[in-house]
């Protein structure tokens, strides 16, 4: 066996990847830190005669190592969704009644030990250290001081059954139930995302393993998947299910009946009822999922989760570093509404209301973003292509408010048929919702370097708003009161979020990931009183948006997590597998190499704050440090020497263009400012370095314009301090130029664009001129070129890596599949997915650690019946 690369360690050994010289294919090979017993080697060849589709297989064992099946997937994580957790759950039962059948017991049942591939799941670690359970107790006690050590317990805690705790003391063997207890806090993990039983300290852990009763999942799930649940987790072995057998048929019977409960159509009596009777009863069982929450009648607070529709993701904007997903909440709490989009394909709203068990689309809504309400609920506001639209919400035609509108940042429909929304780095603006010109309703502040106005939500009354203002001044950017007559803004609170108004008089806000209320009086404009906590797990996108809506009507609130998208860098040869990792987990928005391929820069969010910092890792001798950390930077840009990075920043309330000396001594200098743009005529909304020409004379960036959607710019002299030359533009037209890359000899462009209606990645010449060949045949983004120019590389739409042959001319080959990846779907303009090596031999790709559902839209019936008085 050739090691190829390390895959994990533990306490009892180290796992690699490796190749099997004989039989030339990819294993797992498992080491041991001492030599296995006579008996381990027999029982682990019991083991390897399991043959199932969701056990990894054992295919040998020597006398340290174990050779298994190598599994390209991710450790189960949770909260899932109720019929993806179902699927898996009855997956997970069919291969312990496998094993049991062949008197094997797991007895280190945990999300760690069931990957999460492309066909299910995949039981791992039978036969390492949790061999079968033997006749005698004595036999037992012999194999586990033998594995693990004299007086030690076998598993891991916190998902030990009661039996396995107490077999060290009493010598009690543990059969084919232990997995099943296992299995319960699995099942649990899986729904809620939480442990069951934890504690401060494994005595604590222990206890609440013994003595304290089963957790109820009636919040999340059926009632019946509730008893399935506590009958798993009883303490006494033979008050559980007794087979694995057993319990999967009933998780599949709870799945058929979700199913077809879900798919039901609604009794007409239910419409009948009295309003008041049945908001909170048919909310609870139709207007998401009939089994997530209880009916409640007595308008008493229940809370449950909202996912897309299927085979689509919630979508914010693609302008954002970190979005939140696009909701709002009905004046009368009755309905929702939210943007969502399948892979690849554009966003648009849907509607949920609790006459309707499933959500119905929003026809005529396509790339819409940040939809909200008119007063009397009967029309929805929304943005899309630089456009402000409205669309009634029982569906119709949708009509233009307002047009030239760069990156929309939130808007208010006031009762007065005024809508007031945000853009840009500009000041907040009205315009009537029968059409017509915007005007400005606030000023910027350049003597308190205010970069931009955003978030406004009129309070009641009509006469004062709520918005949102950035500052380069440290205190005074917030929360703030504008007033309708003109009257200076008063400030709130102190943090960079948006804010919500709820009746009868709180303020809302999320600090952190943490929402926030505060008693206020809207027509005093005045807090009282201290802050609480309303709530967890709340996201605020890296534009100070804040996930949370809530209704007119003080009865419900909604709020989603930030979008975050963890990954691991990890480098793949030309085939697909895996070599190793220089970085850690984590959401990271780009990274390039440097010219020599020693360094590598990574531009990573900090999952509290939602903004990204440049790090730089030393790939040669290991080491990481942070490059710039000024609460915003990313996109990091290499000289062609190396001795250098241009970035983009937010400061003073806006994006600009930095350059910084890799030595890690010098200072930032500006290459663009926002000046730079609006004196070149195009106001910046975002900019996005992508490429450094050859010869250091230029640097091509992206940038959003109005009306234009993403243009590409050239900035001469990119290198000079202070910087004198300004930019201009390159290639712009109504659709999106992105993701430039010069050519090795400096003599080409590749860009992404979706001129033709779908991304696709175009070579031009440099200097431009007519000669434009398309590279990708069937979707395409993010081009990079191999360092010798004679081949060059996208991502395809399902997410392929492609590489397509240059030759003389030149000419372009037929695409051909690298390996499939495992980078998030779509494209996205402000974020980076791989780079190659100089050679094209190795691929660094920001690789998902998992296939985790989206974060769902929590809703919240009666929420402040769980306000603390």
């Amino acid at each position: 066996y050739e090691i190829l690369a390390p895959i994990g360690e533990g306490g009892m050994g180290d796992v690699y990847k490796a190749r099997d010289t004989r039989l030339n294919r990819i294993v797992a090979l498992k080491t041991s830190k001492t030599e296995f017993s006579e008996r381990f080697e027999r029982e682990a060849r019991a083991v390897a005669a399991l043959n199932h589709s969701h056990i990894s297989q054992l295919y040998d064992v020597g006398p340290n190592y174990l050779v298994m099946e190598y599994i390209e997937g991710a450790p189960l994580k949770g909260p899932l969704p109720l019929d993806q957790a179902l699927k898996y759950a009855a997956q997970i039962c069919d291969a312990l009644d496998a094993a049991h059948k062949k008197g094997i017991t797991h007895r280190d049942l945990k999300p760690a030990n069931i990957l999460v591939t492309k066909t299910g799941i995949k039981l791992l670690d039978f036969g390492i250290a949790k061999l079968a359970e033997t006749a005698t107790g004595s036999e037992d006690a012999t194999i586990r001081m033998a594995l693990t050590g004299n007086n030690e317990m076998v598993g891991t805690l916190f998902y030990m059954s009661p039996e396995q705790l107490q077999a060290q003391g009493n010598g009690q063997p543990v059969d084919a139930r232990s997995d099943i207890f296992s299995f319960g806090i699995v099942l649990y993990e899986m729904l809620t995302g939480k442990r069951p039983f934890v504690g401060s300290s494994p005595a604590t852990v222990i206890a609440a393993i013994m003595e304290r009763p089963a957790p109820s999942i009636a919040d999340v799930a059926p009632p019946a998947l509730d008893r399935v649940l506590k009958k798993c987790l009883a303490k006494d072995p033979d008050e559980r299910w007794q087979s694995a057998r057993d319990l999967k048929d009933e998780l599949n019977w709870i799945a058929r009946a979700s199913t077809e409960t879900t798919t039901a159509p609604i009794a007409r009596s239910y419409r009948l009822l009295p309003w008041i009777a049945a908001a909170v009863l048919l909310a609870a069982l139709l207007l998401l999922h009939p089994w997530n929450v209880r009916p409640s009648t007595t308008g008493e607070l229940v809370r449950f989760p909202v996912y897309p529709p299927h085979g689509t993701v919630f979508t914010g904007t693609m302008n954002a570093t970190v979005p939140v997903p696009g909701f709002a909440v009905s004046p009368d709490g009755h309905m929702l509404v939210f943007s969502a989009a399948a892979p690849g394909a554009k966003a648009s709203l849907w509607l949920r209301s609790i006459d309707e068990v499933a959500p119905r689309p929003l026809h005529g809504t396509e790339d819409a973003s940040r939809p909200f309400w008119s007063p009397d609920g009967r029309s929805l506001a929304f943005f899309a292509n630089g456009k402000l639209k409205r669309i009634p919400a029982a569906g119709g035609p949708t009509q233009i408010f307002a047009d030239g509108i760069v990156v929309p940042r939130g808007g208010s429909w006031g009762a007065n048929d005024t809508i007031y929304f945000g853009m840009g780095n500009y000041a907040i603006y009205r315009v009537q919702a029968s059409g017509g010109a915007f005007t400005a309703i606030t000023k910027l502040d350049a003597s308190k370097q205010e970069g931009m106005h955003l978030w406004p939500y009129l309070l009641p009354g009509g006469r004062h708003f709520l918005f949102t203002i950035r500052s380069g001044i440290a205190g005074h950017g917030g929360l703030y009161a504008g007033s309708l007559d003109g009257t200076p803004a008063k400030f709130l609170v102190g943090q960079d979020s948006s804010g919500v108004y709820a009746s009868p008089g709180y303020l809302l806000w999320v600090e952190g990931d943490t929402l926030v209320a505060q008693a206020f009086n809207a027509d005093r404009i005045e807090l009282k009183g201290q802050a609480f906590n309303v709530a967890t797990g709340v996201g605020r996108a890296s534009s100070a948006e804040s996930g949370v809506s809530v209704s007119s009507s003080a009865t419900t609130l909604a709020y989603a997590a930030a979008t975050l998208k963890p990954g691991r860098l990890t480098w793949f040869d030309r085939s697909g597998n895996l070599l190793d990792s220089p970085a850690p987990e984590g959401d990271y928005v780009d990274f390039s190499l440097s010219p020599d391929g020693k360094l590598l820069a990574t531009s990573l969010i900090d999952p509290k704050t939602t903004t990204p910092d440049i790090w730089l890792t030393d790939l040669t001798r290991g080491g990481t440090s942070r490059f710039v950390g000024l609460g915003f930077s990313a996109g990091p840009v290499w000289s062609p020497d190396g001795s250098r990075l241009v970035f983009r920043t937010l400061r003073n309330g806006v994006i600009e263009l930095y350059q910084k000396s890799t030595s890690l001594g010098g200072k930032e200098a500006q290459v663009v400012s926002v000046e730079d743009q609006q004196a070149a005529g195009s106001p910046p909304a975002n900019m996005v370095p992508s490429s450094w020409s050859p010869d250091g004379r230029y640097l091509i960036y992206s940038m959003m314009v109005v009306g234009a959607g993403f243009d590409l710019w050239l900035l001469p002299n990119p290198g000079a301090a202070p910087h004198n030359p300004k930019p201009v533009k390159l290639l712009g037209s109504p659709a999106d130029e992105i993701q430039a890359s010069f050519s090795p000899d400096g003599r080409m462009i590749a860009y992404t664009s979706n001129e033709s209606g779908t991304y696709q990645v175009y070579v031009q010449t440099y200097p431009l001129s007519d000669r434009k060949w398309p590279v990708s045949t069937n979707g395409g983004y993010e081009p990079q070129w191999r360092g010798d120019g004679h081949e060059i590389y996208y991502l395809s739409t399902d997410r392929n890596l492609m590489a397509v042959p240059i030759g003389p001319g030149p000419s372009f080959g037929v695409p051909k599949v690298l390996f499939q990846t495992r980078v998030p779907a779509g494209v996205e303009p402000l974020r980076i997915h791989y780079v190659p090596a100089r050679d094209g031999q190795r691929f660094l790709v920001n690789t998902q650690t998992g296939d985790s559902p989206p974060n769902p839209i929590t809703v919240v019936l009666n929420w402040t019946k769980g306000l603390k008085k």
